[in-house]
């Protein structure tokens, strides 16, 4: 995948990632979205498409709403941000972005964890440890809720974990 990769150029927008968020646990509308995101509903909707044309999100339901039709979308399961490889650079400073906001709403009598580092392992290590990082990322997303559905709390989560080259420009 290439910078070019409309897929990827998709991802490349902090908007959208967060759209795709949202949408993980269930159906939404350009509106919702708007009021959750606080942007304009042309704006969400415009996300919105964006997001569909490349297959991230699908239909779900269409409603009357007011004597209109509301088209409401989920995210398409499964995850195009795992295993990126020349798309990388690309999606870490959206992901940065993205952390940047979160870390600005983070809720500061809350508990959480905090891992920054740069470490030499042996490779069956870091096999284990993609694996398991994996599997609780897809723990965290099966066990996503609607937004402000009662009983949940909001939660940020970022990971990028990777293999680096040994000497920079190889």
């Amino acid at each position: 995948m290439t910078d070019s990769d409309p897929v990827l150029r998709a991802l490349a927008h902090p908007v959208r990632l967060r759209m795709l968020s949202l949408l993980w646990p269930g159906p939404m509308s350009a509106a919702e979205l708007a009021r959750e995101l606080d942007i304009s509903h042309a704006l969400a909707s415009q996300h919105l498409r964006r997001l569909d044309a490349v297959g991230l999100v699908e239909l779900a339901e269409e409603r009357m709403r007011r004597g209109g039709r509301e088209r409401r979308y989920r995210a398409v399961h499964g995850t195009p941000l795992s295993d990126q490889q020349d798309g990388t650079p690309l999606l870490a400073e959206t992901m940065a972005h993205t952390l940047r906001e979160r870390a600005g709403r983070r809720l500061n009598s809350s508990e959480g964890v905090t891992v920054d580092a740069e470490l030499w392992i042996d490779p069956g290590t870091w096999q284990d440890v993609r694996r398991r990082l994996a599997e609780l990322a897809a723990e965290l997303h099966a066990a996503a809720r609607p937004p402000h559905t009662p009983g949940t709390i909001p939660l940020g989560v970022s990971v990028l974990a990777f293999p680096l080259r040994t000497e920079p420009g190889t």
